[in-house]
């Protein structure tokens, strides 16, 4: 069973690009950030017609996330508990057809750190840790997947000390996503290439992917459930050097 997440940065602007991965790769299972639709604008049909069924929270111009499957997808829920003030679209959770759990988000970015986006990052963290808590109580397969915003550690940046301030790279955060990790979750390329240098994310500027001057900030995390199953993991780094392609690439695992 092949898993993968992609932050699109603009479903509908970047639908060809989507749907040109979808029929040469062929995961079973999708989840997308960045969709910039609000909800009745999303490409249901063209999903379809791809072979998938979805399930997605969208939001006028920005964020959204979404889940597609080739199998049946049931909705658990779509906003992350703890704080019924936010609207905005970071989270959709769903049970696929054999029993798994996963959890697509698109963690805020948190920018310009110190201030109230940084703020709202590191609540909405402390959010996600109670949730994913709640989630291996149930001890069933469970995956926490997406754009986490978080580079793990410096194995996971080019030149990390010009990242030291930023939001994504700040020892806060990075203690977030520890803490998160030792609650019981594997980080699934972690596992498989523990010391290889693997970015999924690379900026429009400065030639960034053509120097591969990225960034590993998208993630799998398994449940103890999970970890045993992961037999392969990679990024379709290619699909970044398409045209009009997003600024992240495709990031998959398989399972047994």
């Amino acid at each position: 069973m092949r898993i993968a997440t992609y932050n699109v940065n603009g479903v509908n602007g970047r639908l060809p690009v989507l749907l040109r991965w979808l029929e040469e790769t062929k995961p079973d299972v999708v989840c997308l950030q960045e969709l910039k639709a609000p909800q009745d604008n999303f490409p249901l049909k063209a999903i379809n017609e791809a072979g998938y069924n979805a399930i997605w929270h969208g939001q006028k111009q920005w964020n959204g996330v979404a889940i597609l499957a080739k199998g049946e997808i049931r909705e658990i829920g779509r906003a992350l508990p703890g704080n019924e003030e936010d609207q905005q679209s970071r989270y959709i959770e769903a049970l696929l057809e054999n029993d798994m759990v996963i959890a697509c988000l698109y963690l805020p970015n948190g920018n310009p750190a110190p201030g109230p986006k940084f703020d709202y990052k590191l609540e909405w963290f402390e959010r996600l840790y109670q949730r994913a808590g709640n989630l291996l109580a149930f001890k069933v397969p469970v995956l926490l997947v997406g754009d986490f915003n978080v580079i793990p550690t410096e194995l996971d940046v080019y030149k990390p000390e010009r990242w030291v301030e930023d939001a994504l790279f700040r020892p806060e955060v990075r203690r977030a996503f520890e803490k998160l990790i030792h609650q019981g979750w594997t980080d699934a390329l972690r596992k498989l290439y523990p010391n290889e240098t693997i970015y999924t994310f690379w900026d429009y500027f400065r030639n960034a992917y053509e120097r591969n001057a990225g960034l590993r900030i998208d993630h799998f995390l398994l449940s103890p459930e999970l970890e045993h199953k992961l037999v392969s993991a990679g990024v379709d780094k290619e699909v970044r050097g398409w045209e009009k392609s997003s600024d992240h690439a495709p990031v998959w695992i398989e399972l047994k």
